[in-house]
Protein backbone atom coordinates (compact mmCIF):
# COMPACT_ATOMS: atom_id res chain seq x y z
CA UNK A 1 0.00 0.00 0.00
CA UNK A 2 3.02 2.49 0.86
CA UNK A 3 4.51 1.75 -2.66
CA UNK A 4 1.32 2.24 -4.21
CA UNK A 5 1.06 5.64 -2.77
CA UNK A 6 4.74 6.80 -3.13
CA UNK A 7 4.03 5.33 -6.74
CA UNK A 8 1.01 7.83 -7.45
CA UNK A 9 3.34 10.50 -5.97
CA UNK A 10 6.27 10.26 -8.19
CA UNK A 11 3.80 10.45 -11.22
CA UNK A 12 2.14 13.10 -9.84
CA UNK A 13 5.46 15.39 -9.95
CA UNK A 14 6.22 13.54 -13.47
CA UNK A 15 3.02 15.12 -14.64
CA UNK A 16 3.64 18.79 -12.97
CA UNK A 17 6.94 18.39 -14.44
CA UNK A 18 5.35 17.55 -18.33
CA UNK A 19 2.85 20.05 -17.76
CA UNK A 20 5.48 22.76 -16.79
CA UNK A 21 7.66 21.83 -19.71
CA UNK A 22 4.89 21.67 -22.30
CA UNK A 23 4.16 25.69 -21.03
CA UNK A 24 7.49 26.67 -21.11
CA UNK A 25 7.69 25.07 -24.73
CA UNK A 26 4.64 26.66 -25.86
CA UNK A 27 6.06 30.30 -24.41
CA UNK A 28 9.13 29.40 -26.19
CA UNK A 29 7.68 29.30 -29.09
CA UNK A 30 5.11 31.97 -29.11
CA UNK A 31 8.62 34.47 -27.95
CA UNK A 32 10.70 32.68 -30.93
CA UNK A 33 7.66 32.87 -33.69
CA UNK A 34 8.35 35.15 -36.45
CA UNK A 35 5.89 38.34 -36.42
CA UNK A 36 2.99 37.07 -39.22
CA UNK A 37 2.85 39.03 -42.30
CA UNK A 38 -0.73 39.85 -43.08
CA UNK A 39 -2.02 42.80 -44.38
CA UNK A 40 -3.58 45.37 -41.78
CA UNK A 41 -5.42 48.51 -41.90
CA UNK A 42 -3.43 51.81 -41.89
CA UNK A 43 -5.34 53.41 -39.12
CA UNK A 44 -3.94 50.60 -36.78
CA UNK A 45 -1.96 52.21 -33.66
CA UNK A 46 1.40 53.07 -34.85
CA UNK A 47 2.68 54.21 -31.29
CA UNK A 48 1.50 52.21 -28.04
CA UNK A 49 -0.51 54.07 -25.41
CA UNK A 50 0.34 52.54 -21.70
CA UNK A 51 1.84 49.70 -23.75
CA UNK A 52 -0.34 48.82 -26.25
CA UNK A 53 -1.54 47.89 -28.83
CA UNK A 54 1.70 48.17 -31.44
CA UNK A 55 1.87 48.03 -35.05
CA UNK A 56 2.25 44.15 -36.23
CA UNK A 57 3.41 44.90 -39.79
CA UNK A 58 7.52 45.36 -40.37
CA UNK A 59 6.15 47.07 -43.45
CA UNK A 60 5.81 51.17 -42.84
CA UNK A 61 2.25 51.46 -43.91
CA UNK A 62 1.36 54.55 -45.17
CA UNK A 63 -1.42 56.14 -42.99
CA UNK A 64 -4.14 59.00 -42.74
CA UNK A 65 -1.98 60.90 -40.41
CA UNK A 66 0.85 60.43 -42.79
CA UNK A 67 -1.29 62.03 -45.76
CA UNK A 68 -2.46 65.41 -43.26
CA UNK A 69 1.59 65.41 -42.74
CA UNK A 70 2.37 65.45 -46.24
CA UNK A 71 0.05 67.74 -47.03
CA UNK A 72 0.80 70.13 -43.98
CA UNK A 73 4.01 70.46 -45.78
CA UNK A 74 2.78 70.60 -49.48
CA UNK A 75 4.43 67.99 -50.36
CA UNK A 76 2.40 66.30 -53.51
CA UNK A 77 0.45 63.64 -52.74
CA UNK A 78 0.18 60.42 -55.18
CA UNK A 79 -2.91 57.80 -56.07
CA UNK A 80 -2.63 55.78 -58.55
CA UNK A 81 -5.87 53.15 -58.89
CA UNK A 82 -5.29 49.44 -58.72
CA UNK A 83 -7.95 46.71 -59.40
CA UNK A 84 -6.08 43.15 -58.91
CA UNK A 85 -3.82 41.71 -57.43
CA UNK A 86 -1.04 41.94 -59.97
CA UNK A 87 -1.99 46.04 -60.05
CA UNK A 88 -1.60 45.99 -56.18
CA UNK A 89 1.82 45.48 -56.27
CA UNK A 90 3.27 47.36 -59.41
CA UNK A 91 1.34 50.36 -57.40
CA UNK A 92 3.04 48.84 -53.81
CA UNK A 93 6.35 48.89 -54.99
CA UNK A 94 6.32 52.17 -57.00
CA UNK A 95 5.87 53.97 -53.53
CA UNK A 96 2.42 55.60 -54.74
CA UNK A 97 0.57 57.01 -51.76
CA UNK A 98 -2.75 55.95 -51.96
CA UNK A 99 -4.67 53.00 -54.16
CA UNK A 100 -7.90 53.47 -55.17
CA UNK A 101 -10.17 50.64 -55.98
CA UNK A 102 -12.12 52.72 -58.60
CA UNK A 103 -15.72 51.80 -59.85
CA UNK A 104 -13.90 52.59 -63.23
CA UNK A 105 -13.46 49.09 -63.11
CA UNK A 106 -16.48 48.68 -64.71
CA UNK A 107 -15.09 50.19 -67.81
CA UNK A 108 -11.22 48.81 -68.00
CA UNK A 109 -11.43 45.99 -66.48
CA UNK A 110 -15.27 44.51 -67.24
CA UNK A 111 -15.67 46.87 -70.41
CA UNK A 112 -18.42 48.44 -70.01
CA UNK A 113 -19.41 52.11 -71.46
CA UNK A 114 -19.97 53.46 -67.44
CA UNK A 115 -19.31 53.01 -64.31
CA UNK A 116 -22.54 52.68 -63.09
CA UNK A 117 -23.17 48.55 -64.19
CA UNK A 118 -20.94 47.46 -61.25
CA UNK A 119 -21.78 46.08 -57.81
CA UNK A 120 -20.74 46.72 -54.43
CA UNK A 121 -20.34 42.61 -54.43
CA UNK A 122 -18.18 43.46 -57.72
CA UNK A 123 -16.01 45.81 -56.13
CA UNK A 124 -15.54 44.15 -53.18
CA UNK A 125 -14.15 41.15 -54.91
CA UNK A 126 -11.28 43.58 -56.47
CA UNK A 127 -10.58 45.05 -53.32
CA UNK A 128 -9.87 42.14 -51.55
CA UNK A 129 -7.48 41.30 -53.98
CA UNK A 130 -5.88 44.90 -53.76
CA UNK A 131 -5.86 44.03 -50.50
CA UNK A 132 -3.48 41.37 -50.68
CA UNK A 133 -0.92 42.60 -53.02
CA UNK A 134 -0.39 46.11 -51.79
CA UNK A 135 1.05 46.22 -48.29
CA UNK A 136 2.01 49.62 -48.11
CA UNK A 137 -0.16 52.50 -49.49
CA UNK A 138 -3.54 53.70 -48.00
CA UNK A 139 -6.09 51.72 -49.40
CA UNK A 140 -9.38 53.63 -50.49
CA UNK A 141 -12.49 51.48 -52.02
CA UNK A 142 -14.99 53.27 -54.39
CA UNK A 143 -18.92 52.64 -53.40
CA UNK A 144 -20.43 52.10 -56.70
CA UNK A 145 -23.54 53.77 -57.99
CA UNK A 146 -26.60 52.30 -55.71
CA UNK A 147 -25.01 51.65 -52.62
CA UNK A 148 -25.15 54.71 -50.57
CA UNK A 149 -27.44 56.80 -52.19
CA UNK A 150 -30.74 55.52 -50.59
CA UNK A 151 -30.26 56.49 -47.02
CA UNK A 152 -27.12 57.36 -44.91
CA UNK A 153 -28.22 53.90 -42.83
CA UNK A 154 -27.26 52.19 -46.65
CA UNK A 155 -24.00 54.18 -46.52
CA UNK A 156 -22.59 52.98 -43.41
CA UNK A 157 -23.52 49.59 -44.37
CA UNK A 158 -21.86 49.81 -47.54
CA UNK A 159 -18.90 51.05 -46.25
CA UNK A 160 -18.30 48.71 -43.59
CA UNK A 161 -18.75 46.07 -45.63
CA UNK A 162 -15.63 47.83 -47.70
CA UNK A 163 -13.48 47.65 -44.51
CA UNK A 164 -14.42 44.39 -43.35
CA UNK A 165 -15.18 42.12 -45.97
CA UNK A 166 -12.95 44.29 -48.46
CA UNK A 167 -10.03 45.20 -46.26
CA UNK A 168 -10.33 48.67 -47.20
CA UNK A 169 -8.73 51.53 -45.16
CA UNK A 170 -11.35 53.76 -46.06
CA UNK A 171 -13.99 54.54 -48.57
CA UNK A 172 -14.51 57.12 -51.54
CA UNK A 173 -18.16 58.34 -52.78
CA UNK A 174 -19.56 60.75 -55.39
CA UNK A 175 -21.34 64.09 -55.39
CA UNK A 176 -21.61 67.23 -52.83
CA UNK A 177 -25.52 67.75 -52.39
CA UNK A 178 -27.96 66.75 -50.38
CA UNK A 179 -28.04 62.60 -49.73
CA UNK A 180 -24.71 62.84 -50.63
CA UNK A 181 -23.32 65.20 -47.94
CA UNK A 182 -25.73 63.27 -45.73
CA UNK A 183 -23.92 59.80 -46.60
CA UNK A 184 -20.87 61.21 -46.41
CA UNK A 185 -21.68 62.40 -42.83
CA UNK A 186 -22.95 59.22 -41.57
CA UNK A 187 -19.91 57.46 -42.74
CA UNK A 188 -17.74 59.37 -41.03
CA UNK A 189 -19.65 59.58 -37.63
CA UNK A 190 -19.64 56.13 -38.06
CA UNK A 191 -15.65 56.06 -37.44
CA UNK A 192 -14.82 55.42 -41.59
CA UNK A 193 -12.62 57.44 -43.30
CA UNK A 194 -14.41 59.20 -46.38
CA UNK A 195 -12.91 60.71 -49.37
CA UNK A 196 -15.13 63.02 -51.46
CA UNK A 197 -15.36 63.29 -54.92
CA UNK A 198 -17.00 66.45 -56.92
CA UNK A 199 -16.34 68.35 -60.43
CA UNK A 200 -17.15 65.78 -62.95
CA UNK A 201 -19.01 62.75 -61.07
CA UNK A 202 -19.23 59.79 -63.73
CA UNK A 203 -22.02 58.18 -61.44
CA UNK A 204 -24.19 61.16 -62.44
CA UNK A 205 -23.56 60.39 -65.96
CA UNK A 206 -27.54 60.45 -66.93
CA UNK A 207 -27.79 64.02 -65.15
CA UNK A 208 -24.39 65.52 -66.36
CA UNK A 209 -25.23 64.19 -70.15
CA UNK A 210 -21.86 62.27 -70.73
CA UNK A 211 -18.21 63.08 -69.23
CA UNK A 212 -18.03 66.63 -69.74
CA UNK A 213 -15.87 68.76 -67.46
CA UNK A 214 -17.44 71.26 -64.82
CA UNK A 215 -16.86 74.30 -63.07
CA UNK A 216 -15.96 76.24 -66.99
CA UNK A 217 -18.73 78.94 -65.45
CA UNK A 218 -18.46 81.32 -62.55
CA UNK A 219 -21.47 80.37 -61.04
CA UNK A 220 -21.14 76.42 -61.83
CA UNK A 221 -17.49 76.82 -60.25
CA UNK A 222 -18.82 78.25 -57.04
CA UNK A 223 -21.08 75.44 -56.99
CA UNK A 224 -17.85 72.88 -57.29
CA UNK A 225 -16.79 74.98 -54.39
CA UNK A 226 -19.65 74.41 -52.35
CA UNK A 227 -19.96 70.65 -52.60
CA UNK A 228 -16.52 70.75 -51.91
CA UNK A 229 -17.03 72.63 -48.65
CA UNK A 230 -19.90 70.92 -47.95
CA UNK A 231 -18.11 67.48 -48.08
CA UNK A 232 -15.57 68.90 -45.84
CA UNK A 233 -17.75 69.83 -43.24
CA UNK A 234 -19.40 66.36 -43.42
CA UNK A 235 -15.64 64.90 -42.21
CA UNK A 236 -14.43 63.63 -45.33
CA UNK A 237 -10.61 63.47 -45.00
CA UNK A 238 -10.01 64.38 -48.71
CA UNK A 239 -12.00 65.52 -52.15
CA UNK A 240 -10.96 64.41 -55.74
CA UNK A 241 -11.48 67.12 -58.14
CA UNK A 242 -12.55 65.59 -61.16
CA UNK A 243 -12.05 67.68 -64.82
CA UNK A 244 -12.07 71.22 -63.72
CA UNK A 245 -10.49 74.27 -65.07
CA UNK A 246 -6.74 74.42 -63.12
CA UNK A 247 -8.45 77.91 -61.86
CA UNK A 248 -11.57 76.63 -60.08
CA UNK A 249 -8.90 73.54 -58.78
CA UNK A 250 -6.40 75.95 -57.47
CA UNK A 251 -9.57 78.18 -55.62
CA UNK A 252 -10.52 74.89 -53.83
CA UNK A 253 -7.28 73.72 -52.84
CA UNK A 254 -6.84 77.18 -50.95
CA UNK A 255 -9.80 77.25 -49.69
CA UNK A 256 -10.40 73.76 -47.95
CA UNK A 257 -8.46 72.53 -44.78
CA UNK A 258 -8.55 68.73 -46.41
CA UNK A 259 -6.33 67.41 -49.48
CA UNK A 260 -7.60 67.90 -52.76
CA UNK A 261 -6.79 64.74 -55.57
CA UNK A 262 -6.46 66.19 -59.05
CA UNK A 263 -7.45 64.34 -61.88
CA UNK A 264 -8.24 66.43 -65.07
CA UNK A 265 -7.68 69.61 -62.93
CA UNK A 266 -4.76 70.96 -63.25
CA UNK A 267 -1.13 70.85 -61.30
CA UNK A 268 -2.19 72.44 -57.91
CA UNK A 269 -3.85 70.32 -56.39
CA UNK A 270 -2.52 68.25 -53.12
CA UNK A 271 -2.17 65.37 -54.93
CA UNK A 272 -2.88 63.89 -58.24
CA UNK A 273 -4.63 60.88 -59.86
CA UNK A 274 -5.15 58.53 -62.77
CA UNK A 275 -6.39 55.62 -63.98
CA UNK A 276 -3.84 52.45 -63.79
CA UNK A 277 -4.37 51.19 -67.50
CA UNK A 278 -4.63 55.27 -68.60
CA UNK A 279 -1.36 56.14 -67.32
CA UNK A 280 0.23 52.74 -68.89
CA UNK A 281 -1.34 52.73 -72.05
CA UNK A 282 -2.12 49.59 -71.99
CA UNK A 283 -5.16 49.51 -74.09
CA UNK A 284 -4.96 49.50 -77.73
CA UNK A 285 -8.75 48.74 -78.82
CA UNK A 286 -10.20 51.54 -81.18
CA UNK A 287 -12.92 52.00 -78.83
CA UNK A 288 -11.17 52.44 -76.23
CA UNK A 289 -8.79 55.52 -77.55
CA UNK A 290 -11.95 57.54 -78.67
CA UNK A 291 -12.70 57.38 -74.91
CA UNK A 292 -9.22 58.04 -73.48
CA UNK A 293 -9.19 61.41 -70.97
CA UNK A 294 -7.31 64.35 -72.81
CA UNK A 295 -5.97 65.14 -69.73
CA UNK A 296 -4.07 61.64 -69.78
CA UNK A 297 -0.17 61.38 -69.87
CA UNK A 298 1.02 57.65 -70.81
CA UNK A 299 3.45 57.22 -68.79
CA UNK A 300 4.34 54.14 -71.11
CA UNK A 301 3.37 52.34 -73.78
CA UNK A 302 2.33 48.77 -72.23
CA UNK A 303 -0.28 47.34 -75.00
CA UNK A 304 2.22 47.82 -77.84
CA UNK A 305 4.39 45.26 -75.44
CA UNK A 306 1.62 42.84 -74.51
CA UNK A 307 0.06 42.93 -78.20
CA UNK A 308 3.47 42.27 -80.05
CA UNK A 309 4.50 39.49 -77.13
CA UNK A 310 1.15 37.91 -77.53
CA UNK A 311 1.44 37.99 -81.62
CA UNK A 312 4.99 36.57 -81.16
CA UNK A 313 3.69 33.41 -78.65
CA UNK A 314 0.99 33.08 -81.42
CA UNK A 315 3.57 32.73 -84.23
CA UNK A 316 5.90 30.64 -82.38
CA UNK A 317 2.99 27.80 -81.61
CA UNK A 318 1.84 28.00 -85.04
CA UNK A 319 4.74 27.14 -86.69
CA UNK A 320 5.83 24.70 -83.79
CA UNK A 321 9.00 26.90 -82.58
CA UNK A 322 7.28 27.01 -79.20
CA UNK A 323 7.55 25.18 -76.72
CA UNK A 324 11.61 23.91 -77.92
CA UNK A 325 13.94 21.58 -75.78
CA UNK A 326 14.42 24.77 -73.22
CA UNK A 327 10.90 24.89 -72.10
CA UNK A 328 10.46 21.02 -72.13
CA UNK A 329 12.27 20.07 -68.97
CA UNK A 330 10.33 17.38 -66.92
CA UNK A 331 11.81 13.58 -67.67
CA UNK A 332 10.81 10.16 -66.25
CA UNK A 333 12.46 8.90 -63.44
CA UNK A 334 15.63 6.69 -63.80
CA UNK A 335 14.76 3.41 -65.63
CA UNK A 336 11.16 4.17 -65.76
CA UNK A 337 11.17 4.73 -69.72
CA UNK A 338 11.38 1.26 -70.68
CA UNK A 339 9.01 0.17 -68.62
CA UNK A 340 6.28 2.94 -69.67
CA UNK A 341 6.96 1.81 -73.31
CA UNK A 342 6.55 -1.86 -72.28
CA UNK A 343 3.35 -1.02 -70.58
CA UNK A 344 1.90 1.17 -73.58
CA UNK A 345 2.51 -1.89 -75.98
CA UNK A 346 1.29 -4.23 -73.27
CA UNK A 347 -2.23 -2.55 -73.32
CA UNK A 348 -2.47 -2.50 -77.26
CA UNK A 349 -1.32 1.12 -77.02
CA UNK A 350 1.01 0.91 -79.85
CA UNK A 351 1.17 4.57 -81.51
CA UNK A 352 1.27 6.06 -77.83
CA UNK A 353 4.18 3.85 -77.65
CA UNK A 354 5.83 4.97 -80.95
CA UNK A 355 5.21 8.70 -80.30
CA UNK A 356 6.34 8.30 -76.29
CA UNK A 357 9.86 6.86 -77.59
CA UNK A 358 10.46 9.42 -80.36
CA UNK A 359 9.71 12.76 -77.39
CA UNK A 360 11.94 10.66 -75.29
CA UNK A 361 14.90 10.38 -77.98
CA UNK A 362 14.30 14.25 -78.75
CA UNK A 363 14.77 14.98 -75.00
CA UNK A 364 17.84 12.63 -75.17
CA UNK A 365 19.38 15.33 -77.59
CA UNK A 366 18.30 18.36 -75.87
CA UNK A 367 20.19 16.98 -72.99
CA UNK A 368 23.05 15.95 -74.34
CA UNK A 369 23.38 20.06 -76.21
CA UNK A 370 22.71 21.50 -72.64
CA UNK A 371 25.13 18.99 -70.69
CA UNK A 372 28.21 19.50 -73.69
CA UNK A 373 27.36 23.08 -73.64
CA UNK A 374 27.45 23.38 -69.58
CA UNK A 375 30.99 21.72 -69.62
CA UNK A 376 32.27 24.12 -72.25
Amino acid sequence: MRRSTRGLKIAAVMSRGHVLKSCHALVSGALKAPASQPRHFSNLPETTVYGGPVSQSAVKRFTLRQLMQKYAKKEPITMVTAYDYPSAVHVDQAGIDIALVGDSVAMVVHGHDTTLPVTLDDMLLHCKAVARGARRPLLVGDLPFGSYEQSPQQAVDSATRMLKEGNMDSVKMEGGIGSRVAAAKAISEAGIAVMGHVGLTPQAISVLGGFRPQGRSSARALLVLEHALALQSAGCFSVVLECVPSPVAAAITATLRIPTIGIGAGPLCSGQVLVYHDLLGMMQHPHYAKVTPKFCKKFAKIGEVINSALEEYNKEVTSGEFPSGAHTPYRLENNQLDLFLEDLQKHGFHDAAEAANKAALQDKAVDHVQKKTSVV
